[in-house]
């Protein structure tokens, strides 16, 4: 059996694909992007959130764990020495201490999604995200017959860097693949997500011109970094060119909901101050994309 670590699970989701959906977050991810809105999922290894506001001082967590220590400024734990065990957040009376990945055995984790089989009765169903759900294709393989059993609609949510056959060997359990486009200009990519794009070009060609796969582009508007109307430009004469089966294509706008997150890791986001997209910049990315795509959209908070 293989073994995949479970971030969230989010339902009630209208934002992950067509109709109601529950979104399945896995950790790991192979890009590091700079902006990312869930950056604790780029790591594979769990990770212990603290929430200071739940927090009542019992040391009930400290008893139980001697790789927590409590001081003026809050509760630390020891890398070097955790094993995330989860003994901390079993015996917190008040759930200020989280485990961000769990491993769920495929069977588990399908019953868990079919628990909202009625909410996806219009259009909707599950989508995998993640970090990077293909990374987790074994795991898959496992979780995905049981659905489609279910005649439960299947997205993944994708940044295509991996081998081309991985995402292949699930294209009979898969009904939409969403795949972000992020930056066309490779050294540009290479700097913002740590990884060049000619890989994830490849596959973008090659899922975007086979009946085989259904297919959504997703780009993140992101402040002086996606948000060029060159950038969208390029993007969008590489899918009308190279993606004649794309459906849609989504610009997704930048939003700061997740900062909380990043001061729960300890870490700073250098995108913490940024302002929000504003409609009139919104409305130029969005005009030149349908001069390549008719059926382009916006998503996500603006500056109004």
């Amino acid at each position: 059996m293989s073994k995949s670590l479970v971030l969230d699970i989010q339902r009630m989701s209208t934002e992950d694909g067509p109709g109601i959906r529950t979104t399945v977050f896995f950790k790991g991810c192979n890009l590091s992007c700079s902006w990312c809105h869930n950056p604790e999922s780029i790591s594979f290894n769990p990770h212990m959130f603290w929430h200071m506001d739940r927090c009542m001082n019992c040391s009930a967590c400290i008893r139980n764990c001697g790789s927590i220590t409590f001081n003026e400024s809050g509760l630390k734990f020891d890398k070097n020495t955790c094993k995330q065990c989860g003994n901390c957040a079993e015996v917190c009376p008040q759930n200020a201490i989280e485990i961000k990945g769990i491993h769920y055995p495929p069977e588990k984790l399908s019953k868990e999604i079919l628990k909202d089989k009625a909410f996806f009765k219009n259009g909707g169903g599950i989508t995998f995200g993640g970090g990077e759900p293909i990374l987790n294709a074994d795991y898959l393989k496992e979780v995905m017959p049981i659905l489609k059993e279910q005649g439960i609609h299947i997205a993944v949510d994708t940044a295509g860097h991996y081998t081309y056959s991985v995402i292949e060997s699930l294209a009979k359990h898969i009904d939409l693949v969403l795949f972000d486009i992020k930056i066309f200009d490779n050294e540009a990519h290479k700097k913002f997500t740590g990884v060049g794009n000619s890989l994830i070009l490849e596959n973008a060609k090659r899922l975007g011109s086979q009946d085989k796969f259904k297919v959504w582009v997703r780009t993140p508007i992101i402040p002086n970094t996606t948000d060029s109307v060159e950038n969208i430009s390029q993007i969008g004469a590489f899918i009308k060119e190279h993606m004649p089966n794309t459906q849609r294509w989504e610009l997704m706008a930048f939003n700061n909901l997740c900062k909380k997150k990043y001061e729960l890791l300890g870490e700073t986001w250098e995108y913490e101050n940024a302002s929000l997209t504003s409609e009139a910049k919104a409305s130029e990315l969005l005009n030149e994309a349908r001069k390549h795509m008719k059926i382009a959209s916006l998503s996500g908070m603006l500056k109004r």
